[in-house]
């Protein structure tokens, strides 16, 4: 099958890179720069994200869309806020079998969709949603990695799977789509929960505290919206939450440290500061709409949104807590 990704960023190169190696077929990766496609057509290396890895020849750059359009399967590695503008470009190119694999972990504000629904707008809900513990920079080094993925259509989770599972990159089917997508978009809560505490220098014994609780309160959530309480134990949900609220490569980690620090971000040149705010104000509006209560969406909306001192935010969690 021929296969495409849309956008070379880390993810989007990482995946690039992962598929390659499953096929003799060229893999068509697009990007909006002209210069750095040439640059990866000729050197085969992504300077902008990877400048010491060479990337493997049946890689081949594309500014041109329409090039994809005899993919079977489309991968979409681009941020959620690209998404409508891509997918409405899309339908205009790819057949009705093409197979969308979203890997974006966000939800559009105020409408509270995923970028499956987003998918749904414009095509159907065939497509495939990937999630797990993983960080790009592992992934491109042929590192040991273990996602998720989902679809309600089993045999494209199946098509999908085939195309990217190596002996390094193992991937496991679930038949939960929105517990796997929204396990992506809470676990940014968390992390920049863990990050305000220890940016705090909040004792150890309380920021597990907080970790598990973040945990439970997961699964309330995944299950208030329809998802299943199990999804949240698996690598998309557990790994996932562990892993990007204890690690220093977590961008939201290092949100929650910051605001944690009381240190001022610029806002406008930190796009960072704009989709953790936009994950907290979308999952605190999931959690009004299914009237679920979680003290960690709370104190991580007072810190951000309300811009309550975390000192203060965090007493009333921990009163709170139990």
């Amino acid at each position: 099958m021929k296969i495409g990704v849309i956008g070379a960023g880390s993810f989007g190169t990482a995946i690039s890179q992962t598929v390659s190696n499953n096929t003799n077929d060229n893999v068509l990766l697009y990007l909006r720069r002209e210069n750095l496609a040439e640059e990866i057509n000729r050197t085969h290396i992504n300077t902008e994200y990877y400048p010491n890895t060479k990337l493997n020849e049946n890689i081949i750059a594309t500014t041109n869309l329409n090039d994809l359009s005899t993919c079977k399967i489309i991968f979409l590695s681009i941020p959620s806020s690209a998404f409508r503008s891509t997918l409405s470009q899309l339908k205009e190119i790819i057949n009705e079998d093409t197979i969308l694999v979203t890997t974006a972990k966000g939800i559009e504000y105020p409408s509270l969709k995923t970028m499956g629904n987003l998918i749904e707008e414009y095509f159907d809900d065939q497509y495939v949603a990937l999630s797990g513990p993983n960080f790009a920079s592992e992934i491109i080094l042929n590192l040991p990695t273990v996602f998720n993925i989902a679809s309600k259509n089993r045999e494209n989770s199946e098509k999908v799977k085939s195309v990217i599972e190596t002996n390094q990159f193992k991937v496991k089917i679930l038949d939960d789509v929105i517990g796997l997508e929204l396990c992506g978009v809470i676990k940014n809560i968390n992390a920049i929960a863990n990050g305000i505490c220890e940016g705090m220098n909040i004792n150890e014994n309380a920021r597990f505290g907080v970790l598990t609780k973040g945990f439970t309160d997961t699964v309330n959530i995944i299950e208030g919206v329809g998802g299943k309480a199990s999804t949240v134990k698996e690598y998309c949900g557990f790994g996932d939450l562990v892993l990007t609220s204890t690690s220093t490569e977590s961008r939201n980690h290092t949100l929650g440290m910051l605001y944690g620090q009381r240190i001022i971000v610029d806002e406008k040149a930190s796009g960072i500061v704009f989709e953790g705010k936009n994950s907290i104000m979308a999952t605190k509006s999931i959690c009004e709409k299914y009237n679920i209560d979680s003290l960690i969406v709370d104190f991580v909306y007072d810190v951000i949104a309300k811009q309550i001192p975390p000192k203060i935010a965090f007493e009333n969690l921990w009163k709170n807590i139990e």
